[in-house]
Parts: structure tokens; C-alpha cells; sequence
């Protein structure tokens, strides 16, 4: 079932007419199935690129590996250049980028356990990040990384200016 912040969240972007396209490393490929659920929202869904596995980031996404080896992979550096990379390759409106923790065998560190997520976005060309410190199952931190991603949107779509 669609959670309320996506649905919300689709529905302003439908409105604004505004297009979305993602890079997800930890929600591997649940944010673009969470967005395409709402119905009609077609027209707003640019894509999705899951850069899951390091060489992907590398490769595709072209994160330089000295980067990854000085942040790793699940870090607000990372995450901000796969927005940047995911910019070039499916221009839209809006970038979400997403990495983290969630089931222990990453990169995880006494000052970033699993849970640890990182969110960078770019609405237009203004940029914003968030981290995120959720629990559960893996599967619990992915859905709520899927809905404070929604959340943060809605926050910043419907903010007075």
C-alpha cells in the first residue's frame, strides 16, 4: 500500500507539473515503485537508476573510487555526487539521491550504524541534504526512507517563499 507522504507528495508534483527521477543505492528501487504506485502520475516519473553495488556507482554513476574509499559509499559526499551524476543522465525537475545502512555490513561505524541514511536532493538547481537515523528491519528503514524522502519534498514544494 502507498504510504500518505508519496501519495501526497506525487500528487503535488503532478500539479506543479514538476518531473522527479532518482538514484538509490539502500532503497533499491523502492522509491520509484512507491512513486509510480499513485495512480496517473506517469507524466511526473522521469526514472530511476539503482546504483546499489559500488562498481555501479563507479561505472555508471562515474564516482570517482578514490572518493568512495575516503567517504564510502554510504556518505552524504557520495550521495551528493550520484545527484549530480543522476542530473546529467535523466535531466527532471527534481533528484533524489538516496545511500545508508540499512543491514550491518557496510560501512557502518560507531558514529554511522545501520540505520544511518542519507538523502541529497536538487529541486530545480537548489540542493539539500538529509541524514537520517531510523531502526528496524532492513525492510522497516527502507519504507521509512521512502516516506521521509516523500516527507522532505512535500515540505519543500509546499514551503512559503
Amino acid at each position: 500500500m502507498t504510504s500518505k507522504p508519496v501519495i501526497a507528495c506525487c500528487h503535488i508534483l503532478m500539479q506543479k507539473k514538476m518531473t522527479i527521477a532518482f538514484a538509490e543505492s539502500v532503497t533499491t528501487g523502492k522509491l520509484i515503485y512507491a512513486f509510480t504506485s499513485v495512480p496517473d502520475c506517469g507524466d511526473i516519473i522521469k526514472g530511476s537508476i539503482v546504483c546499489y553495488d559500488r562498481s555501479v556507482k563507479e561505472s555508471l554513476m562515474k564516482i570517482q573510487p578514490e572518493t568512495i574509499d575516503k567517504f564510502t559509499a554510504e556518505s552524504p559526499e557520495v550521495t551528493q555526487l550520484l545527484a549530480i551524476s543522476l542530473k546529467q543522465l535523466i535531466p527532471a525537475d527534481i533528484i533524489v539521491a538516496v545511500t545508508g545502512l540499512a543491514s550491518p555490513g557496510g560501512s557502518e561505524t560507531k558514529e554511522k550504524p545501520v540505520g544511518t541514511v542519507f538523502l541529497h536532493g536538487i529541486i530545480n538547481e537548489s540542493h539539500w541534504q538529509s541524514r537520517l537515523q531510523l531502526s528496524g528491519s532492513p525492510d522497516e528503514i527502507i519504507n521509512q526512507t521512502v516516506d521521509a524522502a516523500a516527507s522532505i519534498l512535500l515540505d519543500k514544494l509546499t514551503a512559503k517563499t
